[in-house]
């Protein structure tokens, strides 16, 4: 006599693919909390075993990692590295790299994007400007505290309070050992006073004399999307011109936001004629 399987408990091929990349997207919506094993199981509909031999795999792939106290699950390091690569071609610094042009270009100073991971900010790219003296301070692929830089400043002053906190806590100890000009009380004001002129503004607290002024980039939703910032040396970044480069940044900001607008409309109308099918292209003749 023949038994049929128990549902979930042979999972091959395309089904398995969907629900763990299923797994994988409600493990990514949640990669600055985590979450726990039973949440997930909650969600995703799945029962624990397969939940749980899911999740292996993709830790395998490193698509998944697991907090080895809390054992929650959070986003991977490959997840990251991938979507990095993903982002040249659909992404933020793809339509954000003729905005960064221009501001080189206008301000003769290096320009850079930068994106939030976790607690960090992390630089995508840097766009070189023109003028003989340049600061080095920061170059694609290199990582900070989210507060220690002015895009990263820019960025975490946009977060809420509570979140805010959440940040700082979780990165007091290495402010404390790399950036004892930076610590959470400094921090705090450091937010204060950009929420309050509109810009950030980095005057000199990594390196004496490399300065920086960044501006965030929001999705529609105002949510985070990352952070266009300026570089230059302290003789380049007074107040007055300050005030200039705000303009810039803001004026590339908008034009950042105004293409996401556009990409996730368009992303939006392709989703739907997939779901509807060849019936509802014909109908809208």
């Amino acid at each position: 006599m023949t038994v049929a399987a128990e549902p979930d408990k042979d999972l091959t091929g395309a089904q398995s693919v969907d629900r763990a990349l299923k797994l994988l997207s409600l493990v990514g919506r949640q990669a600055e909390r985590g979450m726990p094993l039973s949440e997930i199981v909650e969600q995703s509909g799945f029962n624990k075993p397969t939940t749980r031999r899911l999740l292996l795999a993709l830790i395998r792939a490193g698509l998944v990692e697991q907090d080895p106290v809390e054992r929650r699950y959070y986003i991977g390091e490959e997840a990251y590295v991938l979507g990095s690569l993903a982002s040249r071609r659909y992404g933020l610094l793809q339509l954000s790299m003729e905005s960064l042009i221009r501001i080189s270009r206008k301000t003769e100073d290096s320009s850079f994007l930068s994106v939030r991971r976790d607690t960090y900010s992390v630089c995508l790219y840097r766009e070189e400007g023109t003028f003989p003296i340049r600061t080095h301070a920061l170059q694609a692929g290199f990582e900070h505290p989210l507060g220690v830089g002015a895009g990263s400043l820019a960025m975490l002053s946009a977060l809420p309070d509570d979140e805010i906190e959440v940040v700082l806590e979780q990165n007091a100890a290495v402010l404390q050992e790399k950036f004892p000009l930076l610590q959470p009380e400094q921090l705090r004001r450091e937010v204060a006073a950009t929420r309050e002129r509109g810009y950030s503004v980095n005057p000199g607290l990594i390196y004496a004399s490399s300065w920086g002024l960044g501006i965030v980039i929001r999705f529609a939703d105002g949510k985070l999307a990352g952070a266009l910032s300026i570089a230059a040396i302290d003789s380049r970044m007074q107040e007055a011109r300050q005030v200039e480069l705000a303009k810039i940044l803001r004026e590339e900001a908008a034009k950042v936001e105004a293409k996401l607008v556009d990409m996730f409309a368009e992303k939006g109308k392709a989703r739907e004629a997939a779901i509807l099918g060849p019936s509802s292209r014909r109908s809208s003749r």
